[in-house]
């Protein structure tokens, strides 16, 4: 079996929370390919509540942690894809990254390897069954293309 060629394609959009505030998504596109093996059919987000700035933002440190957090992420799964990142949302309180997997177990045992040289972090985790990729399509329409900027 080949291996699988995950796209690094990704764009990013302003959208609004209930509450008004900012919230930046963050899309990959091109997922149509890991989509279509019929393997990635849970969905799991990751979720790090934060001490919000005025525009629901976090703070330096934080993004800073956040940022290593991603980097972490992507070199595990990277080398690994039993879960791809699809989305990230940062804004109103909360970072949140969406992965699709082919395996809660191995999730979960990745995502603790990759987590380990960092400290204790407020993170929470949802997981669903997803096979049609709803949350990805939604999340999809939020990207902005040249044809919109007409």
């Amino acid at each position: 079996m080949a291996k699988l060629k995950i796209p690094n394609d990704w764009w990013t959009a302003p959208a609004e929370a209930e509450n008004g505030q900012l919230i930046m998504v963050t899309g990959r596109r091109g997922m149509s390919v890991v989509k279509e093996t019929g393997h990635y059919n849970v969905r799991i987000e990751v979720t790090w509540t934060y001490e919000p700035d005025a525009n629901g933002m976090p703070d330096f440190a934080t993004s800073k942690l956040m940022e290593e957090a991603h980097d972490a992420f992507e070199a595990s799964f990277g080398k690994d894809p039993v879960a791809v990142i699809t989305g990230i949302y940062t804004g109103a309180g909360e970072r949140n990254w969406v992965f699709y997997t082919r395996s809660l177990h191995i999730f979960q045992r990745k995502l603790n390897e990759a987590l380990a040289e960092l400290p204790m972090l407020p993170l929470s985790f949802h997981a669903e069954e997803d096979p049609d990729w709803a949350e990805y399509a939604e999340m999809c329409e939020t990207e902005i293309t040249m044809d919109d900027e007409d």
